[in-house]
């Protein structure tokens, strides 16, 4: 059995570029929120906009892979 993956060095890694990857799905987010016209967070949870919940989800699931793709290499 293969332990490798259980060394220090990488767990931290693995989890370092998980938190880069949140930073910047989530400065994505504020940067889009700035650039529409409208508050997006309160677009989606006080006025219950499904339309725009399922673009920015697309949004966040296109960023994401992207994100992915850039710190896999």
């Amino acid at each position: 059995m293969n332990i490798e993956w259980l060394k220090p060095g990488i767990v931290l890694g693995t989890i370092l570029y998980a938190v880069i990857g949140v930073v910047i799905l989530w400065l994505s987010f504020v940067v889009i929120d700035k650039l529409t016209p409208y508050k997006l967070w309160e677009e989606i949870c006080d006025k219950k906009n499904l339309a725009l919940a399922v673009v920015v989800g697309a949004m966040f699931i296109a960023i994401g892979q992207i994100v992915a793709a850039a710190i896999h290499g």
